[in-house]
């Protein structure tokens, strides 16, 4: 194979000496990414690679402009972004979502969430989803059930699980076998109230666990869950970094099931690759606690630079109807992989909604036993075709592919990727068995 300026050893050498790997076990894709462009990733040979795991968008004009303003201030002091950007997101979420606070990261927003919802009920048990991830700082991580919570030491107290609704997996079976997800809540709920000490606080949750495999929670869960929480007088917290934003077909997707939530966490998509988080809350919620004397400062909260961007997120967001966009493209992406599942007996499951779609890949559809090595060579594969596919490369996780393309891709720019994705299938060993002779291309 020709040497390329991707393999310049001299980068590679300072990057293993330099760099703490941070990926839980994997390691840094051997591509030199030098500029992005729209939807597409150039690296340092030039060549284009179509992405599907960012779930963000990357340029904004606007940004450029204001770093020749005003792009930072002292904690305590506002500038017209921050004002406009918090009024627009409160004006397009329901009532009982009125207070926001804008902050830099998704774990960063979860982080201040999980203090609002201990300060206001006076509690501290917290409880998450298995497979969830909401961040790495220690209130997050906590709440955080994956492989990568190992080796840390004690977690928060009052960390307590619940089980994910996987209906891929979950043993909770209707005599039809369909998943029985309303059983496996309440019996969920039942072993929290046995471990609980009597001090609990709030429920957080994605919409979709992404990093833990694209689960998707069936409908009507986020109402269930709101019940569970009421009777317990627990708050419920909706982590929408990674679905917010239009993504799943919905401005936001908690609306999918009419549920308000108590408190609602955004990020990625929201600063368009700019650090921008945001809290938001009911009236209620934050004169308590203001009350109470809560306090949570840091360096960065309410930049103007990132709240300038993340204002003209939000109409882009509208002008362009992007949610709209979102809902039928992740309805031609979806049919596209359940034809893919039909050819191809390594894909047990296709799951989705919206432009966030996963497919698991396994060993046996009997058994389901998950083909993390499988999953690798095709993401590999479709990389060096021209696409990045898959973020979930963390053990235990691997077997799903996670694809989150922007917002703003074409129908012809998805349908780039898909080709890629098809021709990654038929050309990767072990991958291109066929259920039946005849249904392949």
């Amino acid at each position: 194979m020709a040497h390329t300026k991707n393999d310049d050893s001299s980068f590679w050498r300072r990057a293993d000496d330099s760099l703490i790997r941070y990926s839980g076990g994997g390691s840094f894709i051997r591509r030199i990414i030098e500029r992005a462009e729209g939807v597409y990733l150039y690296d340092a040979d030039g060549k284009p690679i179509l992405d599907f795991t960012s779930g963000q968008e990357r340029s904004c004009p606007l940004s450029r402009r204001q770093v020749g303003n005003l792009d930072h201030l002292f904690s305590g002091m506002l500038s017209r972004p921050v004002v406009d950007l918090a009024s627009k997101l409160s004006s397009i979420l329901p009532p009982g979502l009125d207070k926001v606070q804008l902050l830099s990261t998704g774990g960063e927003s979860n982080e201040c969430a999980l203090r609002i919802a201990k300060l206001y009920t006076g509690k501290f048990e917290i409880v998450g989803l298995s497979n969830s991830w909401h961040g790495v700082t220690f209130g997050s991580a906590s709440m955080t059930f994956q492989t990568t919570r190992k080796g840390y030491g004690p977690a928060a107290a009052g960390s307590l699980v619940l089980p994910a609704p996987n209906g891929y997996r979950s043993p909770f079976r209707n005599p039809d076998g369909t998943h029985d997800w309303k059983k496996e809540l309440d019996y969920g709920f039942s072993l929290i109230d046995a471990q609980s000490v009597g001090s609990l606080a709030a429920v957080i949750v994605e919409p979709i666990l992404s990093s833990g495999g694209v689960i998707v929670l069936p409908p009507g869960y986020l109402r269930r869950l709101k019940e569970h929480c009421e009777a317990r007088d627990m708050l419920l917290i909706v982590d929408e970094a990674q679905t917010g934003v239009g993504r799943t077909g919905k401005n936001f997707a908690f609306e999918h099931d009419g549920v308000v939530p108590d408190i609602l966490t955004l990020s990625k998509t929201l600063g368009a690759g700019l650090p921008l988080s945001a809290v938001i809350t009911s009236n209620k919620i934050e004169e308590a606690v203001h009350s109470k004397g809560f306090s949570f400062f840091t360096t960065h909260v309410s930049d103007p630079l990132p709240a300038a961007v993340g204002l003209r997120v939000l109409e882009v967001l509208e002008r362009d109807n992007l949610a709209a966009r979102a809902e039928a493209l992740g309805q031609r992406f979806r049919a596209f992989l359940l034809g893919l599942q039909a050819q191809y007996e390594c894909i047990g499951d296709v799951r989705g909604m919206g432009l966030m779609q996963g497919m698991e890949i396994v060993r046996d559809r009997t058994t389901k036993e998950p083909d993390e090595v499988l999953a690798t060579a095709l993401a590999d594969r479709m990389l060096e075709l021209g696409l990045s596919a898959n973020v979930l490369r963390i053990p235990g996780t691997g077997s799903s592919f996670r694809m989150a393309p922007p917002l703003t891709i074409t129908q012809d720019e998805l349908d780039s990727g898909l080709a890629i994705i098809a021709e990654a299938f038929r050309s990767t060993k072990g991958a291109n068995k066929a259920l039946a002779v005849g249904t392949r291309d």
